[in-house]
């Protein structure tokens, strides 16, 4: 997509992929940013989209657009850091439209932002339990589920998956163990009809972005200078999301998709 492209014909990509029509997938952290973008853009595909994060108002009133669109979602309260809460959040959305085709594994956390010697056993912890323990949990439960059927899974394991930034060595190691699971459970299970991607965005406009730069002024300084001109948007992430979802990558699986704007190449 040109830079120039806007927001509503990022949207529209949705629509392009019919085979996700009637086929439930789950969305973990789709309160907002990414994950909320990606739950819109499966609902406007016509998919039955099962919203999960720990704010539940968030998740409904996003739930409600999906419906007033003639999508069908349901909204829950999910604590990824549980592994009872995701076990619970798989077996809802089963029981709530009779399948699961699928999941974007979305839910992560930045930590703090400390030198390597300032780490204490409980920053890694902290970022481990959010941003891999969650994603195995959900992996976990979502292949039980899509080995009678086959489907597609999505991590989100960001750039920092194949690369590293100073001060953030606990959420570098979580993306780089992410994509190591995304890599491992698709060799598994290909040959049972589950391709296994993830994502690599680099850097977007969320608030997690936002947060690692310093604000959004910050944020909009510091990619500038990115081929683009600026930071990524939800929805392109969204789109990428949706293509990996989709039939139309049936020969695609463990891979760690760079969704980045060209920066990696610079």
């Amino acid at each position: 997509m040109h830079a120039g492209a806007t927001m509503e014909q990022t949207k529209d990509q949705a629509v392009k992929h019919p085979d996700l029509a009637g086929k439930t997938y789950l969305v973990t952290g789709a309160s907002s940013g990414i994950g909320a973008a990606t739950a819109l853009a499966l609902g406007r595909a016509g998919a039955n989209v099962v919203l999960g994060a720990r704010r539940l108002d968030a998740c409904e009133a996003l739930a409600t657009q999906i419906r007033t669109h003639g999508g069908q979602a349901l909204a829950l309260p999910v604590d990824v850091t549980l592994e009872p809460a995701v076990r619970e959040a798989v077996d809802a959305a089963v029981n709530r439209f009779g399948r699961l085709d699928g999941a974007f594994n979305n839910a992560g956390m930045l930590g703090a932002a400390k030198p390597f010697h300032e780490l204490t056993t409980e920053d890694i912890e902290s970022v481990w339990r959010t941003n891999v323990l969650a994603v195995f949990w959900c992996m976990k439960y979502e292949i039980a589920v899509l080995l009678a059927s086959g489907g597609a899974i999505v991590n989100n394991a960001s750039i920092a998956a194949l690369v590293a930034f100073s001060h953030i060595a606990p959420y570098n190691a979580s993306k780089h163990a992410v994509l190591g699971l995304t890599r491992t459970a698709a060799l598994e299970y290909f040959r049972q009809g589950i391709r296994i991607n993830a994502v690599c965005p680099r850097p977007i406009e969320t608030a997690m972005a936002e947060s690692a730069f310093g604000g959004a002024n910050a944020l909009r300084a510091g990619t500038a200078n990115m081929p683009p001109g600026r930071a990524g948007r939800p929805e392109e992430v969204a789109a990428s999301v949706l293509v990996l979802l989709s039939n139309a990558t049936s020969f695609i699986s463990g891979q760690g998709i760079v969704v980045d704007g060209g920066s990696t190449v610079q």
